[in-house]
C-alpha cells in the first residue's frame, strides 16, 4: 500500500516548491538587468565629439592654442630632461615641429631669457599674438632656473620672439607655473597665471604686461591648495604616483586651470587636485592698495565641478570643464547648473580648451595618466595624441 502524506503536508510541499521557484527566478533576474541598464543609458544621450586633429608629439602635449587662421600649437612640459621639444606647431599631417625653432627649444641656463625650459601652456591675445608661459623648470622639478620663469611673446608673421616678461619676482623655489590667460583691465594689457606648486601650496600671479609688474596673490590660500584626501580616477583607475621604493601616493597639485569672465572682472580657477570651482575679483589683483586679505575676501566658492584640468569661458560667461574622470566636457552656467555636453573615449586626460571664432570648442587629450610615474615606470602613452572638438552656441571671450 502506497503512503500518501496528509493534506497539510502536501500543501506545505507545494509551498516550498513555489518558494524554490521564486528564488530561482530571482537568481536568474540579474541576467536581464544589463539590457535594461543599456536601455536607460541610451535614453540619456551625451553629445558626440569629432576628431579634429592628431598631434604626433614627442612628449605629453598638455597645452593647446589655435590662431585665427587655423595654425595650431601644442605645449609639452619638460617633465624630464630628455623631452626634446617644449613648444611645437602641429602640421597638417600631424607632425609636430619645434616652435619658433629648434634652438629656442634647447634649454640653456646661461641664456634663460632666450631659451624655453618647461612650457605647459600658451594663449593668443586679441591681436592674435602668441604668449607662451615658461615655468623655467628644465627637469619638471626643483627650483626654477634664475631668469627662466617668464612670459614670451611671439609674432606669428615673423615667427620671432618680440618680448620677454620675467616672472622671477612672483615665484618661489617650489613654484610650478601651469596655466595662463591674457586680457585687459582698465584698458591695460594683463596676464593671469596659476602656480600649481610642487607640493600642496599654490598661488595666482597677476602681471601688468605694460610695466612688467608681477604680483603674487592667494599664496597658500585654501582655494589654491592641493586638496587632501582626493583621489582622481582616469580610464577607470586611480591615478597614483610612484616615487622610489615608497608606496603609491595620490599626486598633488594646487591652482591649475583658469578662465576669465567676458568682462574681465572675474577669474575662475581650481586646483588640479580638488573638486570645487572658485572665482576671485580681478580688480584688486594688481592694485598695490589692496591687501592680500582683501583679495582673499573676494574669493567665492562656486561649488562642486568634478575633477578637472583646464577651464575656459565663452561669451555667455559659461565655464567649460575638462571632466577628466569621465572622458567628457562639462559646462557650468552662471546659475551653477552643470551639463555634460559631450564625451568621447579618445578624450584621455582632457586638458586644455580653445574656442575658435566659428564656434568650435577644441580640447586636447594629454594622456598624462599614462605617463611612467603613474604606471610603475612604464610609459603607456600612445601617440599620436587626439585633439577633439564639439560645436557650441557662443563666441570666444574677447582676449580670451
Amino acid at each position: 500500500m502506497r503512503y500518501r502524506s496528509p493534506p497539510r503536508l502536501r500543501g506545505l510541499a507545494c509551498a516550498l516548491r513555489g518558494l524554490a521557484c521564486a528564488v530561482a527566478a530571482l537568481a536568474a533576474a540579474p541576467a536581464a538587468m544589463p539590457a535594461a541598464a543599456l536601455e536607460a543609458d541610451a535614453s540619456r544621450p551625451v553629445g558626440a565629439m569629432e576628431l579634429a586633429k592628431v598631434a604626433d608629439a614627442p612628449s605629453t602635449p598638455t597645452g593647446l592654442a589655435i590662431a585665427r587662421g587655423g595654425r595650431t600649437f601644442v605645449m609639452m612640459p619638460r617633465f624630464t630632461a630628455d623631452v626634446p621639444v617644449t613648444v611645437g606647431e602641429v602640421m597638417p599631417d600631424g607632425r609636430v615641429t619645434p616652435y619658433p625653432d629648434a634652438q629656442t627649444n634647447r634649454p640653456d641656463a646661461k641664456k634663460p631669457q632666450a631659451s624655453l625650459f618647461h612650457v605647459p601652456n600658451g594663449v593668443f591675445d586679441r591681436d592674435d599674438t602668441l604668449w607662451l608661459l615658461d615655468a623655467g623648470l628644465p627637469e619638471g622639478k626643483g627650483p626654477p632656473v634664475p631668469g627662466g620663469a617668464k612670459l614670451v611673446q611671439v609674432d606669428l608673421g615673423t615667427n620671432a620672439i618680440v618680448r620677454v616678461v620675467p616672472l622671477d619676482s612672483g615665484i618661489t623655489p617650489t613654484s610650478s607655473l601651469n596655466d595662463l590667460r591674457v586680457g585687459t583691465r582698465d584698458g591695460r594689457p594683463v596676464a593671469y597665471i596659476t602656480d600649481q606648486g610642487q607640493g600642496e601650496e599654490g598661488a595666482i600671479l597677476a602681471v601688468d604686461l605694460a610695466s612688467g609688474l608681477v604680483v603674487r596673490r592667494l599664496d597658500g590660500h585654501a582655494s589654491t591648495k592641493s586638496q587632501k584626501g582626493i583621489v582622481k580616477f582616469v580610464e577607470k583607475r586611480p591615478v597614483m604616483q610612484m616615487r622610489g621604493e615608497g608606496p603609491p601616493q595620490n599626486p598633488k597639485g594646487g591652482a591649475n586651470g583658469i578662465a576669465l569672465s567676458p568682462d574681465g572682472a572675474r577669474l575662475y580657477y581650481a586646483p588640479l587636485m580638488g573638486r570645487r570651482l572658485y572665482a576671485v575679483d580681478t580688480a584688486g589683483l594688481l592694485d598695490p592698495k589692496v591687501t592680500d586679505a582683501e583679495v582673499a575676501a573676494s574669493v567665492k566658492d562656486l561649488g562642486e565641478k568634478g575633477m578637472t584640468g583646464g577651464l575656459t569661458t565663452d561669451s555667455k560667461d559659461r565655464v567649460y570643464l575638462s571632466l577628466q574622470e569621465h572622458n567628457a566636457v562639462g559646462r557650468r552656467d552662471p546659475d551653477g547648473r552643470i551639463t555634460v555636453i559631450a564625451a568621447d573615449e579618445r578624450l584621455v586626460w582632457a586638458d586644455t580648451f580653445w574656442i575658435t571664432p566659428d564656434r568650435w570648442l577644441y580640447i586636447s587629450a594629454a594622456q598624462v595618466n599614462r605617463r611612467p610615474e603613474f604606471n610603475g615606470g612604464t610609459d603607456l602613452q600612445k601617440p599620436p595624441y587626439a585633439i577633439l572638438r564639439v560645436r557650441i552656441d557662443a563666441d570666444p571671450v574677447d582676449g580670451r
